[in-house]
């Protein structure tokens, strides 16, 4: 039976108040001592690795040791092999493999795919947070099928890629026993010809029915220098569209949120869009299939090295691809941590209170300890308002619904909180009206 609890007492008594920037989460020691694992000269390493391969464009050599996407991609497998060996075999290593047709090509050639993987198995398997960068690379700029010259892309995406192997050795060896969630740090190939790996993993988990909670992918992480000489090493962009269905915006909250609790001094900066103008990242496939998903980039950009041989690593800042995978640690972990997000709600207008009140419903969550509704005007950047429901399942809110957007996440029983679904959002999944009595 639901429970219909009266309001709660609030983190502030007015919707234009200013909640805290971090939004209600507290902080969790043993994810914040992880953060000083993120190591500045192993990224460094790694991704030197990486561009002594030469290139690492998805049709190029696959029989070479020492050359080519083959070589690499063995190269990153024995590494995450060696990370599980490192925790007690804490993470499972694969390769998803699998074929596609470059249609970018007008051969239209059909090129095998292997992602890497590695998975820390949570308590739930059946529930996943994805985080990835793309291992492949090219010189698109020039000619986006020579897959024989040299392309380093040291930055794109080889600073996503090392920042993804580091979160992996680092979450292995702090949370050998895993989260809640599972986690799958994956390593994907095809991106430069169209998103071809990440496409083929997110069919591949919504195949065996796997849960996403969110899909995270580094790409560009490693610039502070722009071409005119500005320079910013203190900020990151975060892209995720704005669909309330799908939860793009709420979860580019999640992360501004997290960061300013973990990491208040490397500023989130959240862009309401799916990618750059005309850009595209391995998030997308997973958006499409209605799942929330977010890119993490530089703030700084330079198109005179993207898709280039100048793609060096000479151009990386390693400090500022930690400062990335550090604030990427925190949100996975806390994400991972935390109870799945209710995926049903329903409200009804409050006739005893002449409308100005509505009843919140939305479907129960396992494990969750406890409710917070959070409220915003439709105009606000982030939640201003958080409210306690308790461990109900239906709130007589003292809100006027019809200005403001309200959330609801769950709250397991060490605090972490989930990621929050919209109240009412249009296209989202509704709860059935109750029975009439």
């Amino acid at each position: 039976m639901l429970v219909l609890a009266a309001a709660a007492v609030a983190a502030s008594t007015s919707v234009g108040a200013q909640a805290p920037a971090t939004l209600g989460f507290a902080k969790d020691a043993r994810i914040a001592a992880a953060l000083a694992d993120i190591s500045p000269a192993r990224l460094r390493a790694s991704d030197s690795a990486l561009v002594s391969f030469g290139t690492r464009h998805t049709m190029s050599d696959t029989l070479s040791p020492t050359r080519g996407i083959g070589a690499a991609r063995r190269w990153i497998h024995a590494q995450l092999l060696q990370y599980s060996k490192d925790c007690g075999d804490c993470l499972r290593i694969e390769y998803d493999t699998g074929s596609a047709v470059v249609g970018r090509s007008p051969e239209r050639p059909q090129v095998r795919m292997v992602n890497v993987v590695a998975w820390l198995p949570g308590r739930d398997t059946s529930r996943v947070v994805v985080i990835g960068g793309h291992y492949d690379s090219c010189i698109c700029s020039t000619n986006s099928m020579d897959f024989t010259s040299d392309a380093p892309g040291a930055d794109d995406d080889g600073s996503g890629t090392v920042a993804v192997m580091e979160l992996a050795r680092v979450m292995g060896k702090r949370f050998p026993q895993g989260f809640d969630a599972s986690i799958a740090f994956i390593l994907y190939t095809g991106e430069e010809l169209g998103l071809l790996g990440s496409t083929q993993f997110a069919e591949r988990l919504k195949r065996e029915g796997k849960r996403v909670t969110a899909a995270f992918t580094d790409d560009i992480i490693g610039n502070v220098v722009a071409d005119d000489g500005r320079t910013d090493s203190t900020s990151v962009r975060v892209f995720a569209v704005d669909s309330l269905a799908i939860g793009g915006g709420e979860l580019a909250r999640y992360v501004w949120a997290v960061g300013a609790l973990y990491q208040p001094s490397f500023e989130v900066l959240p862009v309401l869009r799916l990618d750059r103008l005309g850009r595209g990242g391995d998030h997308r496939p997973f958006v499409e299939r209605g799942i929330p998903g977010l890119r993490f980039s530089e703030r700084l950009e330079n198109y005179k090295r993207q898709h280039l041989p100048t793609d060096s690593l000479a151009d990386v800042n390693f400090p500022y691809v930690a400062k990335v995978a550090r604030l990427n640690l925190a949100t996975v972990a806390s994400l991972a941590a935390a109870p799945a997000r209710p995926e049903q709600t329903a409200y009804a207008r409050d006739r005893n209170s002449g409308g100005q009140s509505f009843t919140i419903r939305w479907s129960p969550v396992a494990n969750a300890a406890g409710y917070e509704l959070l409220v915003r005007r439709t105009t606000a950047p982030t939640y201003t308002r958080i409210v306690n429901a308790g461990n109900v399942t239906e709130f007589l809110l003292d809100e006027q619904l019809d200005d403001v957007w309200v959330g609801v996440r769950a709250v397991g029983a060490d605090g972490h909180r989930s990621l929050t679904t919209v109240v009412g959002a249009p296209g989202g999944a509704r709860l059935p009206a109750p029975p009439r009595r």
